[in-house]
């Protein structure tokens, strides 16, 4: 199946091309974003779009040569005047990984000509603090501070503020009127739902199926919403249970018609999650309602300890990649609109049909040399790649529902 979309997307590259550009003219462009493949052999799927991205230190080191060029080119084309920036991490003062991905980001952007400053909005911190990373490297982090409605550092009032911030704390009480910034923080994670991402990326599917002239079910994703989430009440996870098995039924016929042998399963999410946290597979209504206290707990941790008061059903897409004997799915990273790199996660202990988004991944060489095609100068990414361009569309388009 791979080799022939691969084929179709060379013989239409011009098409699909022009319906890119076209789909993009206007619309709001995060300056990055990450995307999570799962590539089951009968059918493969974006099943995650990452606005605030982490794990830019696990790209590839071939592709890291090329991000600054591409971070310039984004930068230059939507925010000309800018010089200095400000990076905007997360507060995670003890997380050494965390920052090894903000040094990475804050390094690509020195590369690429901008004077950066790091900082973070917390009180646990004094005006400046050494934080040193998984591996030792160094990176001072300011405390930050508004000031008539700008977002700065001690020595600093960028000309752009970089979130790495998914702000599942909206800072609702913060003034960041007069900050410009990227991504926006009316996509964090406080107010975005990922249900409104796949009605979107489901809908874009449907479009590129049809340039490229594939079935669309081959690249969607089935997605519902369950609102009302109690995982402490029975009569919540005995309506959820039952909505678990109509999904799966639903999933069940499609198989039947794309004679798909698989058993069919869904994941239960946070709808508004990030990290991995409340995720849960489940092959049948039963599964939910027989959820144990280790189940039940693990649908309750969220970024911040608010708790999940909403999720989706999503299909669940089996991974076929195997890497080094584990089981493995593509992330691919974009800044603007263009690939940028991107990882194989992988893990040992997990099957093809859990979420490999969970302590005990490692991540493996995934360059976009490996996702390219050259036929007659026509150079275009495979499968994978697009389907990180749908994702990029799918946020434009919830940009636009927010106005």
């Amino acid at each position: 199946m791979k080799q022939r979309i691969h084929s179709k997307i060379l013989d239409r590259c011009e098409d699909l091309a022009a319906w890119y550009k076209g789909q993009l003219s206007g619309g709001y462009v995060p300056f990055y974003a990450s995307f999570d493949i799962r590539d089951a052999g009968f059918k493969i799927g974006n099943v995650d779009g990452n606005i605030f991205p982490a794990g830019f230190n696990n790209i590839c080191q071939a592709d890291k040569e090329y991000a600054p060029e591409i971070m310039t080119k984004h930068l230059g084309s939507y925010y000309p005047n800018v010089k200095t920036i400000l990076l905007l991490t997360e507060s995670h003062l003890k997380n050494t990984y965390y920052w090894e991905n903000a040094i990475a980001i804050a390094e690509l952007l020195t590369e690429a000509g901008f004077v950066v400053e790091v900082g973070m909005i917390s009180d646990e911190i004094g005006e400046k603090v050494e934080i040193t990373s998984f591996s030792g490297k160094k990176i001072m982090v300011s405390r930050l501070q508004f000031e008539d409605g700008y977002l700065q550092t001690s020595t600093m009032r960028p000309d752009l503020v970089i979130s790495n911030n998914d702000f599942s704390n909206g800072f609702e009480d913060k003034d960041f009127s007069k900050t410009l910034m990227t991504p926006m923080r009316e996509l964090g994670w406080f107010q975005r739902k990922k249900h409104t991402y796949f009605k979107h990326y489901n809908k874009l599917a449907e479009e590129f199926a049809r340039v490229i002239d594939e079935d669309p079910w081959l690249f969607q994703v089935s997605t519902q919403r369950f609102e009302a989430f109690d995982v402490s009440n029975e009569q919540s996870r005995f309506s959820l249970a039952t909505q678990v098995d109509q999904m799966i039924d639903k999933i069940a016929q499609k198989y039947k018609e794309h004679d798909v042998e698989a058993k069919p399963y869904v994941f239960v999410k946070n709808n508004s999650g990030t990290y991995g946290l409340g995720v849960i597979e489940a092959s049948s209504g039963e599964d939910v309602q027989s959820w144990n206290y280790k189940a039940k707990k693990k649908m309750k941790a969220t970024k911040g300890g608010g708790g999940v008061a909403e999720v989706i059903i999503q299909e669940g897409i089996p991974s076929v990649l195997r890497e080094d004997g584990a089981t493995a799915e593509p992330v691919v990273y974009m800044v603007g609109e263009e690939l940028v790199g991107g990882f194989l996660r992988t893990h040992e202990q997990k099957d093809s049909f859990q979420s490999l988004n969970s302590p005990g991944a490692v991540y493996k060489r995934l360059c976009l040399s490996d996702l390219k095609v050259s036929a007659e100068g026509c150079l275009l990414e495979n499968v994978y790649g697009w389907l990180a361009k749908l994702g990029l569309l799918a946020i434009t388009r919830e940009a636009q529902d927010l106005k």
